[in-house]
């Protein structure tokens, strides 16, 4: 009578028992019956693998592993790792799923995972409406008023109604799906009719802060399932690329909207700061690397990063932070502690004019010595008449090729300087930034462009936008 209660409490904490999987996949993919199958997911716009498992006799590969998955779309990759069939990892983990390259739509089935049997049903109705469409717009391609033509755009509208349809019902029946939340990321907002603008008139202000503001509409950023996407990533890329003010604060400012509202998901919360990071620490636009600086001190410096970064990582985001915080646009230039070719004390300061430009530059450096003469050649021409004041600094080459080069080629008018050994050896002994890193001084030439505050205006320019940058100045200061 006691038998049962005991086999009951050695199931229960056997430790064999809790050592079962978390989650098995068994794949059976035609034709293959040799070699490896890998299993990988989405993590923003790559692919990464987290398991392999060899393929038997019979053409099974099953991959097991005692930690639980996160949920997204993982994909099933072939062993030469040119195809993969798409499944969904949740709340079920164990289950079959068989395939065939020769159609791996319409051979895709699953067994033990209702999830994935939806997601299989809704990839081959998207296949087949795909499939349709093409086939009508190939048709449509006549005349525009030819009968046929019409009729074609006609049942393509239709099948993209139709389309849209039954992702509708699938979200209804199905709310707690991924299918659901990724329809929900494939979705724009809608913006209102013109007669629901202010006054009833078609508002251009209106409909886009309608549609940034709800961008975001019915997509949970705790949902860290959408991380393992293939969908996020771009919606997120046109967000920060297309739909936002491009100036750097407002763009710091949407950031920490977004890193707070994921903050419950820290899968969520390493995309969009990673994301963010990536996209910001080498900018397409100048001045929008303060929008690092930004991540940097608020989220790296805190420790706010650290349970997900590796040391390589690591070093490269607190390295560029540290060299970007000093020359963002609109702070102060740091002073120079140089000397120039008479072995004289310079200060950056102590300069007077309407703009300095500072040219960090190397005598043996191939692209330095197709672009320096060009910079003296608008410096003399232009610059120097306008009261501008150019300042070269040696960072490499030795000070013997450095004087050579500016007598060989007659760089008059600039105010060459260089730092001594014993300067440099000061600065690190004394634990303080050298000007590569005040200035971020990582290749040459390099570029800044100063107002007469010495204030940040432009950096990383050619010596063409350069010039440009100060002709807008000047003709803005004009302009009352």
């Amino acid at each position: 009578m006691r038998i049962l209660p005991i086999l009951l409490f050695s199931l229960l904490f056997n430790p064999f028992a809790q050592a079962q999987n978390a989650y098995e996949i068994k794949a059976n993919i035609k034709p293959f019956n040799k070699g490896y199958l890998f299993l990988a997911y989405h993590f923003g716009s790559k692919q990464y693998l987290i398991d392999s498992a060899k393929i038997d006799a019979n053409g099974q590969a099953i991959f097991t592993g005692a930690k639980k998955l996160q949920g997204g779309v993982y994909m099933i990759v072939f062993p030469e790792k040119n195809g993969w069939i798409e499944c969904i990892l949740d709340q079920q983990q164990k289950f079959s799923v068989f395939g065939d390259t020769a159609n791996i739509v319409k051979g895709l089935r699953f067994e033990g995972s209702p999830d994935n049997t939806i997601f299989a049903d809704y990839q081959k109705k998207s296949f087949d409406i795909g499939t349709a469409v093409a086939a009508l717009r190939s048709r449509a391609g006549g005349a525009t008023e030819d009968p046929a033509t019409k009729a074609a755009q006609a049942q393509v509208k239709q099948l993209s109604l139709d389309m849209q349809q039954y992702r509708n019902e699938l979200q209804q029946k199905n709310p707690k799906h991924l299918l659901s939340s990724i329809f929900n990321l494939l979705k724009d907002p809608e913006v209102p009719a013109a007669a629901q603008h202010p006054g009833g008139k078609y508002d251009s202000l209106f409909a886009y802060n309608y549609y940034k503001d709800h961008y975001w509409d019915g997509i949970s950023l705790a949902d860290d399932r959408l991380v393992r996407t293939p969908v996020l990533q771009g919606r997120f890329d046109k967000y920060y690329d297309e739909i936002l003010p491009q100036a750097s604060d407002s763009l710091a400012r949407y950031a920490d909207n977004m890193l707070a509202a994921a903050k419950p998901s820290e899968e969520m919360f390493k995309f969009v700061l990673s994301s963010l990071t990536d996209k910001y620490v080498n900018p397409k636009f100048m001045g929008q690397d303060a929008v690092f600086v930004h991540l940097f001190e608020k989220y790296y410096l805190s420790g706010q990063a650290d349970s997900w970064m590796n040391e390589k990582y690591k070093k490269f985001i607190f390295d560029r932070g540290y060299s970007l915080m000093s020359n963002v646009i609109g702070k102060k230039a740091a002073e120079l502690p140089m000397v120039d070719t008479l072995g004289k004390n310079f200060s950056l300061y102590a300069l007077q004019g309407p703009f300095t430009v500072v040219c960090f530059w190397d005598p043996t450096c191939g692209h330095c010595k197709e672009e320096v003469p060009k910079v003296d050649s608008i410096f003399q021409a232009k610059w120097e008449k306008e009261g501008v004041k150019l300042v070269g600094v040696m960072t490499d080459g030795g000070k013997q090729n450095w004087l050579n080069y500016i007598r060989e080629h007659k760089l008059g008018g600039w105010i060459h300087v260089y730092q001594t050994e014993e300067t440099k050896d000061k600065i690190y002994k004394a634990g303080q930034p050298g000007y590569r890193q005040l200035y971020d001084v990582y290749q040459t030439p390099m570029v800044y462009l100063l107002d007469k505050d010495k204030n940040i205006v432009a950096k990383k320019l050619t010596y063409l936008q350069v010039d440009d940058f100060m002709d807008f100045k000047k003709k803005s200061a004009k302009t009352p």
